[in-house]
């Protein structure tokens, strides 16, 4: 029963023990123990700290890795449609230069039939005066008395002119 019921001897020597244990534990443990939970902190901390900043890097890479994507996608919208303005300019280019060159054939073939016309024109003209000139030689050099002779005469040397281009 007396540990149910310490007299009081027995608790002063225990609370003198525990005090002399508690001064020496406090004077030497508490200390080591007090700096390593304080190191453990620090590093606990540091810890904190290197992860949030690594957070932060890591969404910053990550906002720069989006711009760069997007920058990237812009630079490729704009050559594919600078390709295209290119082409489609190549194309109205070369409908203009055929066109043009469609034209300059057009022009030259008019002139070249304007031409074929002219000397087709100039050649019946030299065939008609020659004719005339002909059909004049031979009224001129048989003089007819009648107009009826005469204009018998002339019927009949149209007749042979005519047989003798055909």
């Amino acid at each position: 029963m007396e540990l149910i019921t310490p007299d009081i001897g027995l608790l002063f020597w225990m609370t003198v023990a525990f005090g002399i244990v508690f001064f020496v534990i406090a004077k030497f443990a508490f200390p080591i123990i007090n700096g390593m939970l304080k190191k453990r902190e620090e590093k606990i901390n540091d810890a904190l700290e290197l992860a949030e900043r690594t957070h932060k890097e890591m969404e910053q890479l990550q906002a720069d890795n989006e711009a760069l994507l997007k920058q990237a996608y812009e630079e490729r919208a704009n050559i594919i449609n600078e390709t295209k303005q290119i082409c489609n300019s190549l194309i109205e280019d070369a409908k203009v230069k055929a066109n043009e060159e469609k034209d300059r054939i057009i022009e030259s073939a008019k002139a070249s039939i304007e031409h074929e016309k002219m000397a087709a024109t100039t050649e019946v003209k030299n065939q008609i005066a020659d004719i005339s000139l002909k059909v004049a030689e031979k009224i001129l050099a048989k003089s007819l008395d009648s107009d009826k002779e005469q204009l018998d005469y002339i019927n009949r040397l149209l007749e042979e002119i005519e047989e003798n281009n055909n």
